[in-house]
């Protein structure tokens, strides 16, 4: 058996993993990443990367369908073995960037640090070296200092369902569809699942049904932001089952029949080519031999971590295998993370609380901090603002007014952001602007001294924090479909209150 030994070994290279190397080549370390499956792990394949390019080439078609902006485009027809190869371009793209980067800082003769990638199966062995068996049958032993375990996560099983892989399938298998299909049950209206059926809808090939069981897609957002995502949704041709729950499927020749019971009393039968279940994912803790260094995992797989990353002495995790949101932008900062406590260079502790997200709806919803739902069930008195993109001057110069931002703040005299939401074009980039005020604790009054530039999205921001002042340009009196205001504060007898 070959040896090797490292200063820190990282076991997988997705978004956690290839932060967490990197960053231990800062430190001065000879690093090992062991990948299993792709490079970049579903931060490429099979996950955003992938789905986010799907998304982008479904909305420029949708645009292109358009006929409301003065030009038709003839002769427009998609082909989605075409747009395959493209996602598998951006893809190989992104992957060779990774392999680049690992071949530049590569082990030479001499150097205090390298990156050092080696393809295989890991598997932890009694005296706490990981095993590798790469797909040739060689057989590595790998001994590090420290070990980084951030193997990430896969779509969960359906209790009923049975994937097949072809017919019934999971995100795994989005790029190897051969062709549209011409109907689709998404099984999930999460974040993902809600994604997909905007992807599939905006290309207008296939008849989108997506099952959610509940009576709001998304529905740990406000009321309004479910609602927005919902009428998004149905105006583009998706069928939302509401409180239904998948009975059994039949098996036909060249479809599936769908039994579909809702909570109403009433049953349903539809007939779709293909089903994708998104109902949320778990993580690859299994067969790393972690029961051969004493390392256990809760009930739903994850690995119990410190507030450092730590799982073991010199043991730490990051991303999906932590149970924290499985996002690549959290999977990289607890990569990140990890890195830095094993050389005991923290100097702030993580914070999830102002995590930014984007949801890949059309349009986009981006978020950040506290929704409505989250400061009533905190008791946390606040006033929120709701600007719609029907007012914001560089929305109608885009004709895309279907958008809004909604403000929540702390109910004082010179509030500070509690969180934000926002939906239309460029919503994740306007966030970001909040999101940085809020990490630096600014209140109201210090952000209203910057001047937004004219016309730009970010203007909206601009008039909801000038609404939440009493002095907005647009006023709510004048505009009561598209500026609302309101406050809310817990009542003597609890959180519930207004």
């Amino acid at each position: 058996m070959k040896k090797e030994i490292y200063d820190i070994c990282v076991i997988g290279s997705g978004p956690a993993g290839f932060a967490a190397a990197m960053r231990s080549y800062d430190f001065d370390n000879h690093v090992c990443i062991i990948e299993g499956g792709c490079i970049g792990g579903a931060g490429i394949r099979d996950g955003a990367l992938s789905s986010k390019t799907m998304w982008e080439l479904s909305k420029d078609y949708a645009t292109a369908k358009r006929v409301d902006r003065g030009y038709r485009a003839s002769g427009l027809s998609v082909d989605y073995s075409l747009v395959r190869d493209t996602v598998f371009d951006a893809i190989k793209e992104k992957k060779y960037q990774l392999y680049s980067q690992i071949e530049t800082f590569s082990k030479k003769d001499g150097s205090s640090k390298s990156i050092t990638l080696i393809e295989g199966k890991a598997k932890f062995s009694a005296d706490k070296t990981v095993i590798v068996t790469k797909e040739n049958g060689e057989i590595i032993e790998i001994s590090a200092k420290d070990f980084v375990i951030a193997t990430g996560s896969r779509p969960r099983e359906h209790p009923t369902l049975k994937v097949d892989g072809e017919r019934i399938i999971t995100s795994d298998h989005i790029l190897k569809l051969k062709r549209f299909p011409k109907s689709i049950l998404i099984v999930g209206a999460g974040v993902v699942g809600c994604e997909f059926a905007t992807i599939f809808a905006d290309f207008g090939q296939t008849k989108v049904h997506l099952l959610d069981t509940q009576k709001r897609v998304i529905p740990f957002e406000d009321d309004d932001v479910s609602d927005f995502a919902s009428k998004m949704l149905t105006d583009i041709g998706v069928k939302i089952h509401h409180t239904a729950s998948l009975r059994s499927i039949r098996k036909k020749d060249r479809y599936i029949d769908v039994i579909l019971d809702y909570q109403e009393g009433h049953t349903e039968v539809i007939a779709v080519d293909t089903i994708l279940i998104s109902i949320g994912r778990v993580p690859n803790t299994h067969d790393l031999g972690l029961e051969n260094i004493g390392i256990k995992t809760n009930e739903r797989g994850l690995l119990q971590v410190s507030d450092e990353c730590r799982v073991d002495e010199n043991v730490y995790a990051a991303g999906d295998v932590t149970g924290h949101n499985a996002l690549v932008n959290v999977a990289e900062m607890e990569g990140r993370f990890a890195a830095k406590a094993i050389k005991s260079k923290i100097k702030y502790p993580l914070r999830y609380r102002n995590m930014s997200t984007i949801m890949f709806f059309n349009p986009e919803i981006s978020a950040i901090g506290l929704n409505e739902k989250e400061c009533q069930k905190e008791g946390i008195a606040y006033k929120v603002v709701i600007y719609k993109n029907t007012l914001v001057s560089r929305a109608i110069a885009m004709r895309e007014t279907n958008g809004f931002f909604k403000m929540i703040v702390t109910d004082e005299d010179n509030p500070k952001v509690l969180g934000m939401r926002a939906a239309g074009p460029q919503s994740a980039a306007s966030i970001m602007y909040i999101a940085t005020l809020m990490d630096h604790g600014n209140r109201l009054k210090d952000i209203m001294k910057t001047v937004h530039p004219h016309p730009s999205i970010t203007e909206g921001i601009q008039e909801c924090l000038r609404t939440l002042l009493g002095k907005s340009i647009f006023k709510p009196e004048a505009f009561p479909k598209d500026i609302t205001f309101k406050t809310w504060a817990p009542s003597a007898e609890g959180v519930n209150g207004q």
